[in-house]
């Protein structure tokens, strides 16, 4: 009997000791302060940018952007526009604002197909990232399809984003949940300032009128590093999309057969 006693009253410490731990292990959870992500850029000849990235806002364009650095895609590239008083722009391998990331660049067993993200903005059905364009705000750089092929291809415009993102010298209220916005400055909005200081030209290929912009730097800036600190957190990949073909759409217009493209 009295060793039966002995038995049952291990076994009623043991069951306090289990829901004494699942209890300390849920309120460490709920209480643990997950910090956000922090990038640092470091640009040749003008020093370092720290930007804290907002995976709660934009968790896609987060995890894309934390992967493509980590990986070491950004690293060599050059700021390829820069608009005073507006933002300052980079993240393009071919450096003339057409480029874009591959499946290769993204994960190890990937090819060389590219790839785009979902623009999480308010006009796209995400409600839940507010975040304004103000000074020192990290964006992804998008197409705009609407503008030279159709007015009807706003879900391709709007879903078009891959590698390039933008800094904001200035507050700019007419990208508000149109862009996605995902970070910000937190050390180093003096380096942007200066950045958006070098000489601009307008691009080789532009067209002479009146309205061309002149935002292609004569000597680009070049990020020599950037890595993101995510404090033990994995974000894991993005989700992809196919990026829209504009060319493909436009002999599907004219009733030609896209293979043929080129022939």
């Amino acid at each position: 009997m009295k060793t039966k006693n002995i038995i049952w009253i291990i076994a009623l410490i043991l069951v306090i000791v289990l829901i004494a731990s699942l209890g300390y292990g849920y309120y460490k959870k709920a209480t643990m302060e997950v910090k956000n992500p922090i990038a640092t850029m470091e640009v040749e000849n003008f020093g370092s940018i720290k930007i804290e990235l907002y995976p709660e806002l934009a968790p896609d364009t987060v995890a894309n952007f934390i992967t493509l650095a980590n990986r070491g895609f950004y690293d060599g590239l050059t700021f390829h526009r820069i608009v005073k008083d507006f933002m300052i722009q980079g993240g393009d391998k071919e450096g003339t604002g057409s480029g874009s990331a591959t499946m290769k660049d993204l994960k190890d067993d990937g090819d060389e197909t590219a790839y785009t993200i979902k623009g999480e903005f308010i006009a796209n059905g995400v409600e839940k990232n507010k975040l304004k364009f103000e000074e020192g705000v990290l964006g992804m750089a998008r197409s705009d399809y609407t503008q030279n092929y159709s007015p009807s291809l706003t879900e391709e415009s709007y879903n078009s984003g891959s590698s390039q993102f933008f800094i904001m010298t200035k507050n700019n209220t007419s990208l508000n949940g149109y862009y996605t916005a995902f970070g910000k400055v937190i050390e180093g909005m003096d380096i942007v300032h200066k950045l958006e200081e070098v000489e601009v030209k307008a691009a080789d290929n532009a067209e002479e009128t009146t309205n061309v912009e002149v935002s292609t730097p004569v000597n680009p800036p070049k990020i020599t590093s950037l890595k993101v600190e995510t404090n033990g957190v994995d974000y894991g990949l993005p989700k992809t999309l196919e990026p829209f073909d504009a060319m493909a759409w436009m002999y599907k217009q004219y009733g030609l057969d896209p293979s043929t493209l080129g022939q």
